[in-house]
């Protein structure tokens, strides 16, 4: 019998992150390598699911091009209308800050909005340069399809986004969602990250290659550079002038001459949580040196677990103060502007107190299962407590099975002197 022709395995010209796909090659001898094969009509299929999708949203949405594009940067167009799509979470919105400085910088006569959930559009409603903040209401229109006039309600906010014209959209968030939303807005130029998952990239024009970026906030960057401009890493925050009221007519009254320290305690996944014990300990520890308020953060489901820890550190002289929810985003913001220090896990409130660093606020960051060189504070290593992983070194906070044996690796003293290092500035700048 004749040896195959091709080797088995990949052939040379395959390229899965473009989405046009060449006939099969055959061997010399005739034979076709026949997993590449069935790759090929694998992603064929795809192709085609994704074009029938087009040719749907094309006949809802007149004018909107089913054409599979694909082009590169030419770093020469000018546009006049940006759209910067970064729904969610809340940290990683605080985290794409820096794609907005640098499209504003780029092209400072542009207009740039940016599609944001509607709980977290107080991150990003003070920057100075947003045009508007386009309100993503993701929990109402998650019941659409068990209600007609949500269902109604969904197509007219999808109409009012693809009439809005856009000449160019960034997509940071990089999946389905994210990316139907880039394609409804039809501008001639949709940049999104090649590695996007959930067929998001089905939705952009120019698709970039970030895999040499390692931090979230260079991935994002390496999409600015996409459009062929400069990325500034310009991480800075800015609290709503009404937000800023509203905390000290409110919440903060009382706190405006006082030195305070924000603790961040909670975490939606235990993995990342540092042992409610330490904290309590940490918090005397400050209450003992001195510290005059001691401002405990967190989310309004999060109330009574922050309420008993508050209860736990013991706190006879009113110093310590719950707000978990009793403040919005924005006004969280304001605490943590008027704190001298926030010290928390990997949540939020750290990458808040990052980008208000600009307005005096230090930060120390207690991580575990995630990697800081990948989510933790941008360009701040040296305000990083990291627990030691396990032999192997390859742990996900998403195992429910960790609790929080990995943070149980960060002593208080290891905490405590980070902070005195941060506050005293012999950590590095």
């Amino acid at each position: 019998m004749r040896a195959l022709g091709p080797a088995w395995g990949r052939p040379a010209h395959w390229n899965p992150a473009t989405t046009g796909c060449r006939s099969l090659r055959t061997g010399r001898d005739g034979w076709f390598d026949v997993r590449a094969r069935r790759r090929t009509l694998s992603i064929r299929r795809i192709q085609g699911c994704g074009e029938k999708v087009a040719r749907a949203m094309a006949n809802a949405f007149p004018g909107l091009s089913c054409t599979m594009e694909h082009r590169m940067p030419t770093g020469t167009d000018q546009p006049g209308r940006i759209l910067l799509i970064k729904p969610s979470a809340l940290g990683d919105v605080c985290k794409a800050a820096p794609v907005l400085a640098s499209l504003a910088r780029a092209w400072p006569d542009a207009r740039i909005d940016w599609l944001v959930q509607e709980e977290f559009v107080d991150a990003v409603s003070g920057h100075p340069d947003l045009g508007k903040a386009i309100v993503f209401p993701r929990r109402r229109f998650a019941r659409w399809m068990r209600s007609p006039s949500l269902a109604a309600e969904l197509f007219r906010w999808l109409g009012a986004l693809r009439r809005s014209d856009y000449d160019l959209v960034l997509d940071c968030q990089g999946l389905s969602r994210s990316g139907f939303m880039t394609r409804i807005t039809g501008a001639r130029r949709r940049i999104g990250d090649r590695a996007a998952r959930e067929l998001a990239w089905l939705g952009y024009t120019d698709r970039v290659d970030a895999s040499d970026s390692v931090h979230e906030v260079d991935r994002m960057l390496q999409l600015v550079r996409g459009c062929g401009i400069d990325a500034e890493p310009d991480m800075r925050l800015y609290v709503p002038e009404a937000s800023r009221r509203d905390w000290m007519e409110g919440a903060g009254r009382g706190f405006a001459d006082a030195s305070t320290i924000a603790l961040a305690t909670t975490s939606r996944w235990r993995s990342k949580a540092w042992p409610r014990g330490r904290w309590v300990e940490l918090a005397q520890h400050l209450l003992d040196q001195g510290q005059e308020h001691l401002l405990l953060l967190g989310a309004p489901s999060e109330r009574d677990e922050v309420e008993s820890l508050r209860n736990a550190i013991g706190d006879s002289s009113q110093r310590v103060h719950n707000l978990a929810g009793r403040t919005s985003v924005g006004e969280m913001m304001a605490a943590i502007e008027a704190s001298q220090l926030v010290v928390s896990n990997d949540s939020a409130a750290l990458h808040m107190g990052v980008g208000l660093a600009h307005r005096g606020v230090r930060c120390v960051g207690l991580f575990g299962p995630t990697e800081p060189s990948k989510v933790g504070p941008y360009g701040m290593d040296h305000v990083v407590v990291r627990a030691p992983l396990p032999e192997g070194g390859t742990v996900h906070y998403r195992d429910r099975s960790l609790g929080d044996s990995i943070m149980r690796g960060i002593p208080v003293s290891a905490v405590v002197d980070t902070i005195e290092s941060v506050r005293s500035g012999d950590a590095e700048a």
